[in-house]
């Protein structure tokens, strides 16, 4: 038995997955922060100021935590951000920001925290994926980008620090009803755009999904399972059923299916 409660790091637990997963550890037993941009957590989580996008507020943040507790045992790379439009209308600024947080964000935190997970030779870092980040979404396509290098990073980052002691996992949930879908942010060219009737479509149909999708409770238990697991697989899908499904589907089925039945969802 564990004399004292593991330490976790949940990062965009303001609101959404971040907050479920942030909720569900702490009642569990587990001594959370939650960060967040203003320092805003559930009740129950140590409310932490961290700015993904920022070298020295990752730092900072982590140092705070090792101060405070002394260990650090678990992150959750959770904060992420939407940016949708067609590509073409996508500036490279946009397309910036959208890795600064979903991307950069995640190797940020992990390079933070991997020299306490090394010292150690124990630690555990989920990153929260997306099935967006196996099967691209139309007019979503640079989360859809952030989240597939996600997978690449995540990939590598397993196989270097395994003789560290140190596991790596992906969780990669589907939609779920959340806040997601009102923070979502359009490009500018959206606006006046040649693809915009086909976008709009895409996008409405995008929203009624993820508002149709089961809570953000459903990611939190996998999560709890995926803490206590003594030897995690490298990914877990969770959301709905035939989103699952696809991923699988994809494996096998040839790229001209997949672009169809994609294309009769999204209406492209």
């Amino acid at each position: 038995m564990r004399s004292e409660p593991r330490v976790v790091l949940i990062t965009g637990a303001s609101s959404g997955i971040g907050a479920a997963c942030a909720s569900h550890l702490a009642s569990n037993g587990f001594r959370v922060y939650g960060a967040s941009r203003r320092a805003q957590a559930p009740p129950g989580v140590e409310p932490l100021a961290m700015d993904v996008s920022s070298d020295a507020s990752v730092n900072q943040a982590i140092q705070a935590i090792l101060a405070r507790e002394g260990r650090l045992d678990i992150v959750v790379n959770n904060a992420g951000m939407g940016i949708a439009g067609a590509i073409e209308d996508t500036s490279i600024e946009e397309a910036r920001a959208q890795f600064e947080t979903n991307f950069f964000g995640v190797m940020r935190v992990c390079r933070a925290a991997l020299p306490e997970f090394r010292a150690r030779r124990a630690g555990r870092l989920i990153n929260i994926g997306s099935i967006g980040g196996l099967i691209a979404i139309p007019f979503q396509g640079l989360y859809s980008a952030s989240k597939f290098a996600v997978e690449g990073l995540t990939e590598a980052l397993r196989l270097e620090v395994r003789a560290f002691g140190v596991h790596v996992v992906l969780i990669e949930p589907g939609d779920h009803r959340t806040s997601f879908t009102d923070a979502r942010r359009m490009t500018v060219a959206s606006s006046a755009s040649p693809y915009a009737e086909t976008a709009a479509r895409a996008i409405a149909r995008m929203a009624r999904d993820e508002q149709a999708g089961p809570p953000p409770e459903a990611v939190a238990r996998l999560l709890h399972r995926v803490v206590n697991t003594a030897n995690p697989r490298l990914r877990y899908t969770v959301g709905p059923a035939a989103q699952r499904v696809g991923v699988w589907a994809k494996r096998f089925l040839p790229n001209a299916v997949m672009e169809l039945a994609v294309r009769s969802i999204y209406s492209c």
